[in-house]
């Protein structure tokens, strides 16, 4: 194993949410700029192979207008010099729709996994290079459901099911793993062995208003770093938002989103990562993506946000615009002063949330709408609406939490 290789260039993001709106507003206009940047920025480093680690759509009905884009990009750079794009499905993509044009697509060597395979063997990918030799092998292990990696039986605890997930997620790593050691192992020489995936690791880093599922019930299954083969030489993660190394390594990684999902990473530097490899010594270099919507968080009391809205207007600034108000002062005509701040400029907000208690308690604030709220907060609320007792409450909580994963998971492309 010691004939060299030219050096492989690959390009990992994940993440994009394609048709995702924010306070209702569409965003289309980013996600295009966004595609488009991603396939002049291939062209420009030369980039071989592009991996995509899911959460593709925003949902698992995407609409006409997301799909366009989808296939617009994929055939833009099948005539690029990029040789071979692979995707995998995340636990937003509906994993029949992803699958259903995989044939036609691999004709252009984009190569889609939509989900697990009844046969591992095809989850291990061998890319060729040009010349028709193997140049790198991908392990394009999709987002595992619950129910592709445990069978669920009565009277389980969490802990219980904390350990099927645990073993689920490693033994089907350690088997494609093994599968593309062996293929290599045949080849008898060295090219490099890339895992992919879509899930939350230990000690992931997340924040408020990403939009993150937990991927299990009771936030189980935050795998380490420990879980995957060390036969990997890069490891292209998706799910987070926030890109970051897992575990403290170099070659672990996930790509993180390329457009801000929300008001809370306005101030993230969005990037992807650019891996290059000579034979099987990987590089990481983070590529940082422009800003196509600027979005700006203001939280303060009235002098402060009023302050912060003059700088922005004499800057000629374009935005969107979240206002928490937390000032001591009773106001009651917040979006009426907001609005008269920003009138002649190109500034909109689409979010104004008034902290102050007493201002509810008389009516006189912005009242709290289901935007501010998750499944999960919802579901406590009435919990305690109905004054439910404690001890009853942890496992209400986790049959609704079960109830709502089983309708995440609910493939209604599939039909």
């Amino acid at each position: 194993m010691n004939q060299k290789l030219p050096p492989l260039k690959l390009l990992h993001t994940s993440d994009w949410h394609i048709g995702r709106t924010l306070y209702g507003r569409k965003r289309y206009q980013e996600f295009a700029a966004f595609l488009h940047w991603l396939a002049q920025t291939i062209e420009e480093e030369k980039v071989d192979v592009l991996l995509v680690a899911g959460d593709i759509f925003d949902t698992n009905t995407p609409s006409n207008r997301a799909q366009e884009l989808y296939y617009q990009f994929l055939c833009r750079v099948a005539v690029s010099c990029c040789r071979h794009v692979v995707v995998i499905g995340g636990n937003h993509d509906s994993p029949s729709f992803l699958n259903a044009p995989k044939a036609l697509l691999k004709t252009l060597n984009v190569y889609v996994v939509g989900s697990s395979t009844q046969s591992l063997e095809d989850e291990v990918l061998m890319l060729c290079n040009e010349q028709g030799a193997p140049e790198l092998i991908v392990c394009a292990v999709p987002y595992l459901r619950d129910r592709d990696i445990r069978i669920a039986e009565a009277g389980e605890s969490i802990e219980d099911k904390e350990r099927k997930l645990i073993e689920g997620i490693r033994n089907h790593y350690a088997t494609v793993g093994a599968l593309a050691e062996h293929k290599r192992e045949k080849l008898g020489r060295d090219i490099p062995i890339v895992g992919m995936g879509h899930l939350f690791s230990a000690g992931g880093q997340t924040v408020d208003g990403d939009g993150v599922r937990e991927l299990y019930v009771g936030s189980l299954a935050h795998v380490t770093a420990g879980i995957f083969p060390v036969c990997f030489d890069y490891l292209a993660l998706g799910h987070l938002h926030v890109p970051q190394k897992v575990g403290g390594f170099e070659t672990m990684r996930y790509s993180g989103s390329p457009l801000p999902m929300g008001f809370g990473e306005a101030k993230q530097q969005k990037s992807v990562c650019l891996v290059e490899f000579h034979s099987t010594a990987a590089s990481v270099q983070l590529i940082n993506v422009p800003v196509f919507q600027r979005l700006e968080h203001i939280k303060g009391d009235w002098e402060a946000i009023s302050n912060r809205l003059f700088e922005l207007a004499t800057t000629n600034a374009q935005g969107w615009l979240e206002v928490i108000y937390d000032g001591s002062e009773i106001i009651g005509n917040l979006r009426e002063r907001l609005e008269s701040a920003i009138s002649n400029t190109q500034m909109e907000i689409l979010r104004i949330k008034n902290n102050r208690i007493i201002d509810r308690v008389l009516g006189q604030a912005e009242e709290e709408t289901l935007d501010d709220l998750n499944v999960h907060d919802v579901f406590k609320r009435c919990l305690a609406v109905y004054e439910v007792p404690e001890d009853q409450r942890v496992e209400l909580l986790q049959a609704y939490q079960e109830i709502v994963l089983s309708l995440y998971e609910d493939d209604v492309q599939a039909q």
